[in-house]
């Protein structure tokens, strides 16, 4: 074995799609970023941040990956940490574009948002793991009330956090086979409540928002209203509300089929976010619809695919989930990133995982690839290692009777 086989271990595809999306998110955030480096003063420092916290994940997931994934189960005590961090942000929080999400330790900023879907998901998956040992109503109503919780003190400053989040928790108790009825009475409030508010935002007056809603209530109300807005003859032009929107589908337009090549976009310079919520629309417009567009998507896709083989190779129940709520987190925010660029959904505000910069959203993906690589390596038995224990053989004198009891019985059946 090479020195490649001794590093990477596990799933041989998953390191791939990986390093590619590495590389993807090298040569798209050195571009997309120029505007922070006439800010700043300085050419090499966004680049250099940000590829220090793709080192940084990137020893994380060789880390990571070398730990039996059954040892996760103890990410679970990140749960009430979580809930405490979450409680106390919009109190002692970072304001950031009008949002207290951030916080701040030794001068280092972190999303509690981003550790908190992190232990959800360990939570989830723990929990689906131990319905023999709790009844599946009580499963259901733990898991619901942990989730709830959380996505409760996240909604107020990340709507799209708490709605990605809770979505990914629901289908890992699809697939953990959760009692259905209460699955489906679940379902039937949340469309329902999902139809009430959208009735309420399209209804509620202009003048009554702006004058009793929070700032956060008011950016959602209007992204919606926004959105399923009919602008007629004014749908051309480039305001405040649709500026990012507008600027992205220009850049869209002009990547065409084979793009500009790296280092060629002129939207970058124009979208605020070019380097993380509206990346994707830099990468196609310098890589073009094929490469960029439905190579990025592909590979998405395939994760997910490999996810799944993964997890159906699992013979224990754990690791299964837990490699099914990180793949799913990651594809499902990474098609709302994709969604938000060629204006299929409002803006959210989420980034594509592990291409757009961020450190925190950077460090907690490599994380979810350090586990399902751990998982394909232990867990499913596609590294040199296996979580399941083989029975060692019987040799008490019982076993050795039971033995010859078997062969004196197949001699009876044999012929001449």
């Amino acid at each position: 074995m090479g020195l490649a086989g001794r590093l990477f271990k596990g799933d041989r595809s998953v390191w791939i799609i990986f390093m590619f999306l590495c590389l993807v998110s090298l040569v798209e955030v050195y571009s997309a970023t120029s505007t922070l480096a006439y800010k700043n003063a300085h050419f090499w420092a966004p680049i250099v941040r940000h590829a220090t916290f793709l080192l940084m994940g990137f020893a994380a997931v060789l880390l990571l990956h070398n730990i039996p994934s059954k040892y996760y189960s103890v990410a679970i005590i990140l749960l009430p940490v979580s809930i405490i961090l979450l409680f106390i942000t919009p109190f002692i929080g970072v304001n950031t574009n009008e949002a207290y999400r951030f916080m701040s330790f030794l001068g280092i900023q972190f999303q509690p948002s981003e550790f908190a879907k992190l232990a959800c998901i360990v939570f989830v998956a723990f929990m689906l793991s131990k319905q023999d040992r709790f009844t599946p109503d009580k499963t259901f109503w733990i898991i619901l009330i942990g989730v709830g919780l959380t996505c409760l003190l996240i909604l107020p400053e990340n709507f799209s956090t708490a709605f990605l989040l809770f979505v990914v928790c629901f289908l890992m108790m699809v697939v953990g086979q959760a009692p259905w009825k209460r699955m489906t009475a679940l379902f039937v409030v949340l469309v329902a409540s999902g139809l009430l508010l959208f009735v309420v935002v399209r209804s509620v007056p202009d003048d009554f928002v702006k004058k009793y809603m929070p700032k956060r209530a008011i950016t959602w109300i209007e992204r919606g209203k926004d959105f399923g807005r009919d602008k007629g003859e004014n749908k051309y032009i480039i305001n405040d509300d649709n500026f990012q929107v507008s600027h992205a589908k220009i850049a869209i337009a002009r990547g065409g089929v084979l793009g500009k090549l790296p280092g060629r976009s002129v939207q970058r310079d124009f979208l605020p976010q070019a380097y993380s919520d509206f990346i994707y629309a830099i990468i196609i417009e310098e890589m073009g619809l094929i490469i960029g567009g439905i190579g990025v998507m592909m590979l998405y896709v395939f994760l997910m695919f490999r996810v799944a083989i993964i997890a159906r190779r699992c013979e224990k129940l754990f690791p299964k989930y837990l490699a099914l709520g990180c793949g799913l987190l990651i594809v499902i925010q990474a098609f709302i990133n994709m969604a938000v660029a060629v204006n299929l959904i409002p803006v959210t505000g989420q980034p594509l995982p592990l291409i757009s910069r961020g450190g925190t959203s950077t460090m907690i993906t490599c994380f979810y690839f350090g586990m399902i690589l751990s998982v394909s390596r232990f867990g499913a038995g596609m590294g040199d290692e296996k979580e399941t224990a083989v029975a060692a053989p019987d040799v008490s004198m019982a076993g050795v009777a039971e033995a010859n009891e078997v062969i004196a019985g197949t001699d009876e059946y044999k012929t001449d």
